[in-house]
């Protein structure tokens, strides 16, 4: 294991992880990245792909040994998902990991309205008494995630009132994250909020997206009572049906809202607009 590249990436099967490793590797960086199946592991130059899961302590150990920084994308959604996390941190300070880069969320909190966020600030928590160095990425919600908030019909549906949201596009967080781990020890003890370059209503991201994607798109209000019962049909267990409905009502609360200048800190580039993300090629 001590011949293996001593920075791990994991989730660079996903978006964010996945648009990480490729700039790192397009930078000669060399990593390993844990995977759970090593056969959708992306082929990058001085990259080699190890076999790992959350759930898996002993084979996450393994995969850990000899590292000494890790890039932790939060493991996907589940009811369990925290715990998932604490078992992966302990593993890794056991494993003698130094230096935690994690993708939080902005404005994680133990109260948080947004009901994943909380998760976030446990996650943090517990990296920081792990006695391991440790940077935080807390991002806005993605850029790329508000045209998926549009149903068939083109209506944004949900109890987000006149609340605005700094939404920040994934490519600048991964930029934001490759400049951390490519000398992640000016960054030690340091949390970061992404956020994109402007606060946006509901009702301003759907005539941004008219306007760009010539789909009509509109919002309409609805009450936390009407947010989950047009949602209730999907048959969603309780936790996620409130992490969807939170995701609305926290931009109500306001807790969304805010401009950080730390995207541009770390890269020295503006962060992306909404209409800018839209105006790019789509992958």
């Amino acid at each position: 294991m001590t011949s293996l590249p001593d920075l791990a990436i994991t989730g660079s099967t996903g978006g964010l992880g996945g648009m990480v490793a490729r700039q790192l590797a397009d930078a000669g960086t060399a990593q390993r990245l844990l995977v759970r199946d090593a056969g959708r592991a992306p082929e990058l130059e001085d990259a080699v792909p190890l076999v790992f899961s959350y759930a898996d302590t002993a084979l996450a150990g393994q995969a850990l040994e000899g590292v000494k920084v890790l890039f932790m994308v939060s493991a996907a959604e589940a009811e369990d998902r925290l715990q998932q996390h604490y078992a992966f941190i302990d593993i890794a300070a056991a494993a003698g990991v130094q230096h935690v880069v994690y993708t939080s969320f902005y404005g994680a909190a133990p109260d948080a309205t947004f009901t994943l966020a909380r998760d976030h600030y446990a996650t943090e928590a517990r990296i920081r008494a792990s006695g391991m160095d440790f940077t935080f990425l807390r991002d806005n919600f993605y850029l790329d995630f508000l045209p998926l908030l549009a149903g068939e019909d083109g209506v944004i549906r949900g109890p987000a009132g006149d609340g605005v949201v700094s939404a920040v596009s994934r490519e600048d967080v991964a930029r934001s994250a490759v400049t951390v781990l490519r000398d992640p020890a000016l960054h030690v003890g340091t949390t970061y909020n992404l956020t994109g370059p402007e606060e946006l209503t509901l009702p301003a991201a759907a005539d941004i997206l008219t306007v760009e994607t010539g789909r009509s798109i509109t919002y309409h209000p609805e009450t936390v009572e009407e947010a989950y019962a047009s949602r209730a049909s999907y048959g969603a267990p309780q936790w996620q049906l409130d992490a969807w409905v939170s995701t609305y009502t926290a931009i109500a609360a306001g807790e969304l809202a805010g401009l950080s200048p730390d995207v541009r800190t770390l890269t020295g580039h503006e962060p992306l607009s909404f209409a800018a993300f839209l105006q790019q090629p789509q992958l």
